[in-house]
């Protein structure tokens, strides 16, 4: 009696392995990935003048929707304008992010993450919690603070 041989397992074909390898990688990306999406900046109209830099004081008029259409701020309806401290933190950040670089006479539409909005908080009655925000806003000055 001869001993019993031991028998290889097949291995598997290189393109199916190579499949299942692409499968499971892509699930458990997938699966892993928690972070929200980032800030979108839009140049709907690039501007010629001076430019937005974090420190400077910058004038602007500006329009917000939420992701469904519904507007829930505007400067432009109450005919008056913002000036605020560009990187100062006054304003939410993702507008402390979209507006630099952006130049006088130039028009920008920022698509906001709620993490760089108003968060899980929201804002009063018209912003829910997590709100993804649209803003298109006219940057219409930059200057020097006043020391």
């Amino acid at each position: 009696m001869r001993p019993p041989r031991h028998r290889r397992k097949p291995t598997p074909e290189p393109a199916a392995f190579a499949s299942w390898l692409l499968i499971a990688l892509f699930l458990f990306s997938s699966c892993a990935r928690t972070e929200s999406p980032s800030l979108k900046v839009d140049d709907l109209q690039p501007g010629t003048g001076a430019e937005a830099v974090s420190g400077k004081l910058v004038t602007v008029h500006y329009t917000g929707w939420l992701v469904n259409g519904t507007k829930f701020d505007s400067s432009v309806d109450r005919n008056q304008t913002l000036t605020f401290r560009l990187g100062a933190g006054r304003v939410i950040r993702g507008w402390d992010e979209g507006l630099v670089g952006m130049k006088v006479g130039g028009k920008r539409k920022l698509t906001i993450p709620p993490r760089l909005g108003y968060g899980a908080k929201g804002s009063g009655k018209s912003i829910p919690p997590n709100a993804t925000l649209i803003f298109e806003i006219d940057l219409l000055n930059v200057r020097e603070p006043q020391r």
